[in-house]
């Protein structure tokens, strides 16, 4: 990993323990996108970047969860589970769409099936742009969240 990116990750960490005290607990929900996004979101957990270091966690519950990080266009077939998804994270929560198409519906915003952006459905915190996002701007989104909740929460 690049010094600056190093750097970024260090801040992201100081960032979460002053603001929770502990680890960010991340839930991923594929809401309909072509995969791209997930490869970059597992690049996240590799030996290379290995996020856990900067003190979040992919979570398999939304219970357990404190952001929810959404790829895709919402599709008519994941309307619903992604609202459940939503409800059962417990407040307060944060909501960062993650790539093109989570944040205008990209190239499928057109299609029957597609409801549209993230935005559509669920209120955002932070957009990632990209297609797919770096990791580094995946780390940089997430930081935009965390200053967006804390000014919400004041």
């Amino acid at each position: 990993m690049d010094e600056a990116t190093e750097r970024m990750g260090e801040q992201l960490r100081e960032r979460i323990v002053q603001l929770f005290g502990r680890s960010l607990a991340i839930r991923e929900v594929d809401a309909g996108s072509c995969n791209g996004c997930e490869v970059e979101v597992n690049a996240l957990t590799n030996a290379v970047h290995d996020i856990e270091r900067f003190g979040m966690h992919i979570v398999a519950s939304p219970r357990h969860a404190d952001m929810l990080l959404v790829t895709g266009a919402v599709t008519r077939n994941m309307e619903m589970p992604l609202i459940r998804t939503y409800r059962a994270v417990p407040p307060p929560k944060m909501v960062v769409a993650m790539g093109s198409c989570a944040a205008s519906g990209g190239m499928f915003a057109p299609s029957y099936a597609v409801i549209g952006p993230v935005d559509s459905i669920l209120p955002v915190d932070a957009y990632i742009p990209g297609c797919p996002p770096r990791p580094q701007a995946i780390i940089q989104g997430i930081m935009v969240a965390l200053d967006r909740w804390e000014e919400r929460s004041r």
